[in-house]
């Protein structure tokens, strides 16, 4: 069941190449970012300091102070949903995994990356 929380944060990490996270909260462990969703991880991991060793994601379907980049949806695809960020004119899929933290794919996302332990 999806969180009522409007605000999440998950902490991505490489893994064997691969961009995963793990949140027990929700029962995941080693969720894979792929489809395109990787590359656009690799992009603002580039912002983050010892980012291969894990960072803080934060993302809600609203706007918050200190967004760096929104995501929108395009359409639903083999189960999860194609986002487009423009601010890096890219392109990426979600998996069903999304359904986590909403209830339905959400129009927009709005994500900030920071090094994990960052309070600010």
């Amino acid at each position: 069941m999806p969180s009522n929380n409007s605000i999440h944060a998950i902490h991505p990490y490489l893994d064997n190449g691969l961009w995963v996270f793990d949140d027990a909260a929700v029962g995941l462990v080693q969720e894979p970012f792929v489809a395109g969703a990787d590359l656009i991880i690799d992009r603002l991991a580039e912002q983050v300091p010892d980012a291969r060793n894990g960072f803080t994601l934060i993302f809600s379907e609203l706007p918050f102070p200190g967004h760096q980049v929104s995501l929108e949806w395009l359409h639903e695809e083999c189960g999860g949903n194609v986002y487009r960020c423009n601010e890096l004119d890219m392109v990426g899929w979600l998996c069903p995994a999304l359904l986590k933290y909403f209830n339905e794919p959400p129009k927009q996302i709005y994500a900030e990356v920071r090094a994990r332990g960052n309070a600010n």
